[in-house]
């Protein structure tokens, strides 16, 4: 698993954590039951404060994408297809928002978006 932590971002570090682990296991990197790194072990790697890892984890935990076990450990949960749907739903609602925005600095239509949209499906075919 590799976590990379920007100082510069101004995002919180324990979100960085929790945006790389969850797209690492929406994207297969990390696999069903994988056992992740101990709390303590990753802060230590990271030269964070172990309670910035502890809250990533449980926001993981809590979202349904990893899960604990008494002194065992955290493993990664069985994908659950619905919670991905949701996470790739999300994902479409701000590229609409992003190409609303756009389409209105260009002047197109909502036909001319439907046209492109139905366009770009055509070819996924």
């Amino acid at each position: 698993m590799n976590i990379l932590i920007d100082n510069k971002s101004g995002e919180p570090i324990y979100n960085q954590i929790y945006s790389q682990i969850k797209n690492q296991i929406i994207s297969g990197e990390l696999k069903e039951d994988e056992m992740l790194p101990s709390i303590r072990g990753l802060a230590k790697d990271l030269r964070i404060s172990f309670i910035t890892t502890k809250r990533a984890y449980e926001e993981l935990e809590k979202e349904g994408f990893i899960y604990t076990l008494p002194a065992k450990g955290c493993y990664v949960a069985p994908k659950n297809v619905e919670l991905l749907r949701e996470v790739n739903l999300k994902k479409i609602e701000e590229h609409i928002e992003q190409i609303t925005k756009l389409a209105v600095s260009c002047n197109l239509s909502r036909d001319d978006i439907m046209e492109m949209i139905t366009f770009g499906m055509e070819e996924q075919e």
